[in-house]
């Protein structure tokens, strides 16, 4: 575990401190966790977590393991970096999406918002249907869904996406796609995540990156002497 710089996470995501807590260090090499501070200066922990080569690690968020604070405060963030967009309607991106998507639609003084899905009811409609993978659920024939019932919502409004993160960007994209083609205009996105920066080519074609906005954003890291280090030119602007 210590070889690694990681730990289990059971204590993470469930308290916003004014300082960073002592165990963990505020500048580089990081170990076991990352600090980062939100607009309101209060600071939120992240693990770290290896990915598969061993040699690099991204900072982690699970939304639905956060603390119900956590989670407030993090909403807030978002819909405060995404007030000026101009949206009218919130879609939640499953499935960690959605733990944000209501909190941020209230915060913007909406009603409801639309949740997208994964599976499939008896009565959706393949053409409401957009294929899409992630860098942590990579299997292969996974489809975005929107329920037909809710194309009234959609239909000529602007529309702000809700995720808990973006990465690689290919969820991002697939929703920009389907509900484009349920007739909706994209308004932005909102993330309480940019989590590196990779996933700025692959939104470049449907939505402009300055109108991503988020919380906070983390780099790649790359192992090195002592713990984790940032990856040069990794760390995405926020909001």
């Amino acid at each position: 575990m210590s070889d690694s710089f990681t730990e289990p996470t059971t204590g993470y995501w469930q308290e916003l401190t004014q300082e960073v807590p002592s165990r963990f260090s505020a500048t580089p090499p990081f170990r076991f966790g990352y600090p980062v501070r939100l607009a309101d200066g209060r600071v939120l922990v992240l693990p770290l977590r290896a990915l598969p080569d061993g040699e690099h690690a991204v900072a982690s968020l699970i939304a639905n393991q956060a603390s119900h604070a956590v989670v407030a405060a993090l909403a807030e963030a978002m819909a405060e970096a995404a007030g000026d967009l101009g949206a009218e309607l919130v879609a939640g991106l499953p499935t960690l999406g959605l733990s944000f998507a209501a909190l941020v639609a209230e915060r913007l003084g909406q009603k409801r918002y639309v949740p997208l899905g994964y599976s499939r009811k008896f009565w959706y409609r393949d053409d409401l249907a957009e294929p899409v993978s992630s860098i942590t659920t990579p299997e292969a024939g996974k489809r975005l869904r929107l329920d037909p019932n809710l194309l009234p919502l959609i239909e000529g409004r602007r529309v702000l996406l809700v995720d808990d993160a973006i990465s690689s960007g290919a969820t991002a994209v697939a929703a920009c796609r389907l509900l484009t083609r349920a007739g909706a205009e994209i308004a932005g996105m909102a993330v309480a995540m940019k989590q590196t920066n990779r996933w700025m080519a692959a939104m470049q074609d449907v939505l402009p990156a300055e109108r991503v906005r988020a919380a906070y954003g983390c780099p790649l890291f790359a192992r090195g002497e002592g713990g984790w280090r940032p990856v040069e030119g990794t760390l995405p602007e926020v909001p």
